[in-house]
């Protein structure tokens, strides 16, 4: 019974997070050609909603088919992450040392992607790392990526 409600808490809290990332797809390519939609890589832009003038984007392989159009499909594990100062960077308020950015759903329920922000307080820069979870297990399969502040921008961390 226990393990019952571990796993729906860990269902509802996945749900919860699917719905806080806003990703903007700014283009896709098509690896394997299906008569009822293809497999694809989409690449999509995800601004850093604690730090303004930064954006992540993150290219991962999407499922085509029947299942894929009905949202039902699992897309696999790999992903690419690359961030970048795409503006005067500011922050709203400290940041955590380390902090999930941003989420999404990988399959119907179980599999999510995630981004997460790490302080590097010593070399002034914000680390991005991405990799992907079941609600059971989880995938080594990661990248990383960092944005180097600029001269005179310290970050602020709580």
């Amino acid at each position: 019974m226990k393990t019952i409600r571990q796993l729906a808490s860990a269902l509802c809290a996945s749900v919860l997070v699917m719905g806080a990332a806003h990703a903007e797809q700014i283009g896709s390519v098509n690896t394997n050609f299906r008569m009822t939609g293809s497999d694809k890589v989409v690449v999509e832009a995800y601004d850093d909603p604690a730090v303004q003038g930064v954006t992540c984007y993150v290219s991962r392989a999407r499922t085509g088919g029947v299942k894929g159009t009905l949202g039902i499909a699992e897309d696999p594990t790999e992903a690419s992450i690359a961030c970048r100062q795409v503006g005067p960077i500011s922050f709203a308020a400290p940041l955590k040392q380390q902090a999930d950015v941003f989420s999404e759903r990988m399959s119907f329920l179980f599999k999510t992607l995630h981004v997460v922000r790490v302080v590097d307080t010593k070399r002034n820069a914000l680390v991005y790392l991405t990799y992907s979870d079941r609600v059971v297990s989880g995938s080594a399969k990661n990248s990383v990526t960092a944005v180097p502040m600029p001269a005179g921008t310290t970050i602020p961390v709580r």
